[in-house]
């Protein structure tokens, strides 16, 4: 294996709501000396061109002409994730689950973007939500990486993430992404705590490294992110990258994955 350069596992393209061509992801990763992905929105609920099996086929057919890595962010409230075919989902390199929503107590989704939130879904609700739905991901979905893990709506991004998250659901959050093999991924966008962070790699949790750039300033900025996890004393080699670790897509050979869970 070459030299290693950090993985932007999470990126967006023109086939979704980003503003560069996956030509230009690739040139702006290669000025950063970051491997790049590119890892669109793959849902009928989100801004995007994929959103159909059939859309998914072009769109890694695109994808294969470029030296990228093949990812898709799915949305776990919506249900294309299930329709993909076995040889479909064996052509990315790694997939990644978003919570864009969340199921409330009371069975209604409630939409992670929304700018205001009605007076009985306190902080404490909506967080205790948001951590059974997490659950509910790591349950339900064959995912290698967990985007934006602590990503929350506009308003409760104004309060210290460290009243916000209690330690009991940091606890949760990471117990379900250890026990279904989930990486945790340190996003640029949307940071996390390092409280919740550390908590993941002490429990060895994978961590992976995502710019979730949409504009050309953002694309493959994995500078803070690493830094953060250099800080915990995670190990450069230690960083999600399918191809060192494996995927849960099937694209890379078993005995590939259980070199990766060595490393």
């Amino acid at each position: 294996m070459s030299a290693w350069q950090p993985t932007d596992c999470h990126a967006h393209s023109r086939h979704s709501d980003g503003a560069l061509t996956v030509a230009e992801v690739v040139e702006r990763a290669a000025r950063l000396g970051v491997r790049p992905s590119i890892t669109d929105h793959i849902s009928r609920d989100a801004p995007t061109e994929v959103s159909s099996p059939e859309a998914v086929a072009r769109y890694l057919d695109d994808l294969e002409h470029y030296p990228v890595l093949r990812g898709g962010e799915f949305c776990w409230h919506d249900a294309l994730w299930r329709e993909l075919p076995d040889a479909t989902v064996r052509r990315f390199t790694h997939r990644v689950g978003s919570l864009h929503s969340i199921r409330l107590a009371s069975g209604l989704l409630f939409r992670a973007f929304s700018s205001e939130l009605p007076t009985s879904l306190t902080a404490r609700v909506y967080i205790d939500a948001h951590v059974s739905s997490l659950e509910s991901l790591a349950a339900e979905m064959p995912v290698d990486i967990l985007a934006h893990p602590t990503l929350v709506p506009p308003p409760l991004r104004l309060l210290d993430p460290l009243e916000l998250w209690t330690e009991a659901h940091e606890e949760r959050a990471v117990r379900a992404l250890k026990s279904a093999g989930i990486a945790f991924e340190i996003s640029a966008r949307y940071p996390p705590h390092e409280r919740i962070v550390r908590r993941a790699a002490d429990a060895g949790v994978r961590l992976s490294l995502g710019s979730d750039g949409h504009r050309a300033d953002q694309v493959a900025n994995v500078a803070a992110p690493l830094e953060l996890a250099r800080r915990l004393g995670v190990a450069d080699e230690a960083l999600y990258d399918p191809e060192r670790h494996g995927s849960r897509t099937g694209a890379y050979a078993p005995h590939a994955a259980a070199e990766g869970r060595r490393a």
